[in-house]
């Protein structure tokens, strides 16, 4: 599935798409709020099926009001810890099998326009960008972003009208991500 396909009010994790291509992240949460405690549950079962049982998490506590040591999640405690050195914008999640899980954390008061693009860039595979380097060229380059969209479709109607053969369309970076919907209530 693609993962702009999903309603954008309640998508709230994006995962890269099971391949090879190794990248600095594995996908996006979108939090409801900074309770680490009431979010946890629903984003560790949602994971657990791809990245077997979830049994710590590491946070940046800049960005949580709170970080408890434990919580308990569907059928056993997930133990967390906070470091910070750990990029801010980052949620490590360590699991029994896969090994490592590292998610952009969206802030929960993000424009759901903005949650999108940031959903997306984080779901591509093999992309080198961090979480940091995501969160700061959304917040900076949102203008750019719309400067480079008309650019390139400006050079494309030169192309065609200098009698150049078209360019063919640009594909979407993540098809296949998969957005996934967590429990709860849509976020308004």
């Amino acid at each position: 599935m693609i993962a702009l396909a999903a309603p954008l009010l309640s998508a709230r994790l994006s995962l890269t798409p099971e391949t090879s291509l190794v990248g600095q992240l594995d996908g996006a949460w979108w939090p409801e709020s900074r309770d680490l405690e009431a979010e946890l549950p629903s984003l560790i079962d949602a994971l657990e099926g791809r990245f077997g049982r979830i049994t710590r998490v590491t946070v940046n506590p800049t960005r949580w009001p709170v970080v408890p040591h434990k919580v308990a999640v569907t059928g056993h405690t997930v133990h967390v810890g906070w470091f910070t050195e750990q990029d801010p914008d980052k949620m490590i999640l360590l699991s029994y099998t896969v090994g490592r899980c590292d998610l952009l954390v969206i802030p929960p008061e993000t424009e759901p326009a903005a949650a999108a693009r940031l959903m997306t860039a984080a779901a591509n595979p093999g992309s080198v960008l961090t979480a940091g380097a995501l969160m700061t060229d959304e917040a900076t380059d949102e203008a750019a972003t719309g400067r480079r969209v008309r650019d390139a479709r400006s050079g494309e109607d030169a192309r065609e009208t200098d009698g150049g053969p078209a360019l063919p369309p640009l594909r979407h970076p993540v098809v296949g991500a998969r957005m996934i919907l967590l429990r709860g209530n849509p976020r308004r």
